[in-house]
């Protein structure tokens, strides 16, 4: 009997990812074209304190060896494969809720991004990349002097 991987919610994420392309933020707008069913793993992004963008991928049961990033003309690119376990046999699963195969996401980085000093860590199914920004566009506080 061959199994079909359910998910409820595949038509709230299609909706919500169409909803997100519409009104996508351009700062750093996703440039993801996925086909429907297909596994694309969440992405939280966000400002640090000292002025860096970071990106958390959730990439749970991934080896390090099967993620790939690349940042090439203002574009950072996310691409990996999350297989099945092999220790299970298709005939003996009764239910099938994750996601497996291939992904490939991609986001457009804003000008102020120094990509040569990008930076990835993968710990506990979290990817987690740094995106400095360059030092000009860092905000600097200017003293003023007073003429007496």
């Amino acid at each position: 009997m061959a199994m079909t991987r359910f998910d409820p919610f595949r038509e709230f994420t299609t909706l919500q990812d169409r909803m997100n392309r519409l009104f996508g933020d351009v700062y750093l707008r996703d440039e993801d074209v996925t086909p429907r069913g297909a596994w694309i793993p969440p992405v939280d992004i966000f400002e640090t304190e000292h002025h860096d963008l970071v990106l958390k991928a959730e990439l749970p049961d991934m080896r390090r060896e099967d993620i790939e990033l690349t940042v090439e003309h203002n574009t950072l690119t996310l691409r990996g494969t999350k297989k099945m376990a092999s220790e299970v046999k298709d005939e003996q699963y009764r239910r099938v809720e994750r996601s497996y195969g291939t992904f490939t996401r991609s986001f457009t980085l804003p000008n102020t991004v120094d990509a040569s000093k990008v930076s990835a860590d993968y710990r506990n199914g979290v990817l987690t990349v740094t995106l400095p920004f360059k030092e000009e566009a860092k905000p600097r506080t200017i003293n003023v002097e007073v003429s007496a």
